[in-house]
């Protein structure tokens, strides 16, 4: 029996999961102002790893961890793992909203190589919303505009590795199931930032809210992957892609109700110049896929 869509299910699943992800990019920011980053992201996976295997290896036992392509897998893994220590590094010293808008330009990033790595073609829509991507990243991080350059580079190492992780991820989808690359990028991450956790110990007090806190961004994560994967099962990715720059909007909100920070007018023109980029370009290719069978 064929799966029925149900996009607007899909659309609602994807904005809890960018809400998700921008309430833990927060939380992240909060905790990273007060404490060792590597300590912070450390929690976020040994936290989701341990979910992972307490709610799924008692029904799939060590079929969970059976992969094709091993090695590509944990590459993908490690790369995440180095995306989302870039990612804390950045939001130790700067604002959440550029920083998400800088990781953002990541989809653009795998856009132009997804032609000579996965041999996509690349629409001139596609090289359109990359220049106007790139207009609105110089826009953001332009002299004056007060950001950190050293957190603007961990942010754009961010989204380096988050290119990698994506390119990736669509490569390895052929062969892998959704459930064990989450389990494989969770152990990633759990082991390299484990390694580092002896040079950089530092944790709070039990008593302190802020232990809370180091353990909901691990059942963050996980809640925000697993938002993620329902909804590509409800709707297809062309329909759902121009959802996820809602994620910038949240960032925006959630920076200024928790760190009192509004980006200033030149900066949310270039915020915004990187989700019309975005939004147009899935916008594009949903139509267009729509109508291809029409002009059949």
């Amino acid at each position: 029996m064929p799966h029925t869509t149900h996009p607007m299910r899909g659309v609602l699943l994807v904005l809890a999961a960018v809400f998700v992800f921008a309430c833990m990019d927060s939380t992240t920011k909060h905790l990273t102002m007060l404490y060792n980053p590597v300590v912070v992201v450390a929690t976020r996976y040994i936290v989701n790893l341990l979910l992972l295997l307490i709610f799924f290896v008692p029904k799939q036992g060590m079929a969970l961890f059976s992969v094709q392509r091993r090695g590509l897998v944990w590459v993908r893994g490690f790369a995440l793992a180095f995306s989302s220590l870039f990612a804390a590094l950045a939001l130790q010293t700067m604002p959440v909203a550029e920083t998400t808008a800088i990781v953002y330009l990541a989809p653009f990033g795998v856009l132009l190589l997804s032609g000579s790595i996965l041999g996509e073609k690349v629409r001139l829509s596609g090289w359109l919303a990359t220049a106007l991507g790139f207009m609105g990243l110089l826009l953001i991080v332009r002299p004056g505009s007060g950001l950190s350059p050293v957190g603007t580079l961990f942010a754009l190492g961010c989204a380096a590795m988050t290119v990698i992780y994506h390119l990736l991820s669509r490569l390895l989808a052929k062969t892998e199931s959704t459930l064990a690359m989450l389990l494989y990028a969770a152990l990633a991450g759990a082991i390299f930032f484990c390694a580092l956790l002896p040079w950089n110990w530092q944790i709070p007090s039990p008593e302190s809210l802020d232990t809370g806190l180091f353990v909901m961004i691990g059942f963050m994560a996980l809640a925000g992957h697993f938002l993620f994967t329902a909804a590509y099962r409800e709707a297809p990715a062309s329909l759902l892609s121009p959802v996820n720059y809602v994620h910038l909007a949240w960032a925006a909100l959630l920076g200024w109700l928790i760190f009192g920070h509004v980006p200033d007018r030149i900066s949310m023109i270039g915020i915004g110049c990187v989700a019309a980029a975005g939004i147009g370009n899935a916008l594009w290719n949903h139509f267009a896929q729509s109508e291809a069978p029409l002009q059949e």
